[in-house]
């Protein structure tokens, strides 16, 4: 029986990318983790695996089209059987979109967060060109058209759909130009190019947004908006980690398997956690999920700007050693713009560290849903008060919790960098 090839969750914060290119074709025989396919998301772009065996019946999708998370890409089988009738037409009804044919795009388009149009009826009921009151916001328009128009506050009534009976697509809405629309309605989020007039001339330069540089916006504004943060900073005496690093790293030649400062704090870090579970937790309004795994998110800078988070998988439980040639090869991944599906997923608490810039202190944004992330300064040769009273040198660092309010306390957070700061302080721990 043939089986679905789905598109797998491409991160925490993803919901979608487009197909850049097919690595395989119909007829080749694949197994369970081939990598059949790029997909380029709004942060990089990512080889997608099969997660079935067999022969390639079908392959949904050309190039430039975009692929939702859990959409049908493809059917695996036995050579000679017939995909499922309908083919693509099927899979993308199945997955809550209009059928290739009727569509402009043959995207594949859920609704996520909103009620399905009450148009979604065979196509012979399908609504009329003109506005009409039973759908959402007066006007047709696919799930991802409408939620791309809430997120860059423009009015879907002032927009020409150019999809089957006047459906409004999410090209429509992309190339939109607000400046070519009346004002817009009371009660739609006001577009940031209405800050005031856009200057022009010889003395200025108009970049237009990056897709990263926007996804980054869009969560950014939605954590600090909605997300009650709360900090706690404390300063620790790195000294022995530094020196256990020295110490690991002497004898090893692979500069890819040398230990980071970063590794150490990772490790450090899910170590810590263990005692306070409850900071390893996501926030679902009236739920909260306590993760049993511990899956240290680690925030990568990239070139060109931006930053993307890979994810080192059960931390507190992989060999130190392990970790770190693991964090390398997923860090050169996305630096390199082709990080794999299992780099980005299932993050359960974060670490940023901009130590290498030489910064003391500072106060990273937690992303949701995860409770907490940790900001970690730059290790500097300071001034020392010794316990017998004399002066010192000594190395310091400093570390920022900051906390979801709705998940935990400052009791806890404090109690947590007290944690961690034992850890460090007394690193062999981190290698037992």
């Amino acid at each position: 029986m043939a089986q679905p090839i789905k598109m797998p969750q491409l991160g925490s914060d993803m919901t979608e990318g487009t197909l850049l290119n097919w690595l395989k074709n119909v007829g080749d025989q694949i197994s369970s983790g081939d990598i059949i396919a790029e997909i380029e998301t709004d942060k990089a772009t990512v080889e997608v695996p099969s997660e079935v065996s067999g022969t390639i019946l079908e392959l949904i999708g050309k190039p430039g089209d975009t692929l939702t998370v859990g959409s049908v890409i493809g059917y695996a089988g036995e050579p000679g059987e017939q995909p499922p009738s309908g083919g693509a037409d099927q899979a993308a009804q199945d997955n809550g979109a209009a059928p290739a044919q009727q569509e402009a795009q043959p995207a594949v388009e859920t609704a996520q967060a909103e009620p399905a149009p009450q148009a979604a009826q065979p196509a012979a009921a399908a609504a009329p060109e003109t506005a009409d009151g039973n759908l959402p916001d007066g006007v047709k328009a696919s799930p991802i058209a409408r939620r791309i128009a809430r997120e860059r506050g423009i009015d879907l009534r002032q927009v020409k759909g150019t999809g089957p009976n006047g459906r409004i697509t999410r090209a429509d809405v992309e190339n939109f130009t607000p400046e070519a629309a009346p004002a817009a309605a009371a009660g739609v989020a006001i577009p940031a190019a209405t800050y005031g007039e856009i200057p022009s001339g010889p003395d200025v330069e108009i970049i237009d947004t990056s897709r990263l540089r926007s996804r980054i916006a869009q969560r950014m504004v939605q954590s600090k908006q909605q997300v009650p943060h709360f900090y706690v900073t404390t300063e620790v005496d790195v000294e022995a980690m530094l020196n256990l690093r020295k110490q690991l790293n002497a004898s090893v030649t692979d500069d890819a398997q040398k230990v980071t400062v970063n590794d150490l704090i990772v490790k450090a870090t899910a170590l810590a956690l263990r005692q306070y579970p409850n900071l390893n937790s996501h926030f679902y309004g009236d739920k909260i999920v306590r993760h049993k795994r511990i899956n240290i998110g680690i925030a990568v800078a990239l070139e060109g700007g931006g930053l993307i988070n890979v994810v080192a998988k059960d931390a507190d439980k992989t060999a130190l050693g392990t970790l770190a040639a693991q964090n390398k090869e997923m860090i050169a991944r996305a630096r390199e713009g082709k990080v794999k599906p299992d780099d980005v997923q299932g993050s359960t608490f974060t670490v940023s560290n901009l130590g290498g810039f030489d910064v003391d202190v500072f106060q990273a944004i937690v992303n949701p849903p995860e409770a907490g992330i940790l900001a970690v300064g730059t290790a500097k040769k300071v001034p020392v008060v010794n316990e017998d009273g004399t002066i010192g040198v000594g190395h310091r660092m400093k570390l920022t919790v900051s906390v979801d309010h709705r998940v935990s306390d400052g009791a806890e957070g404090a109690e947590f960098l007290q944690a961690l700061k034992a850890l460090i302080e007394n690193p062999m721990r981190l290698v037992l």
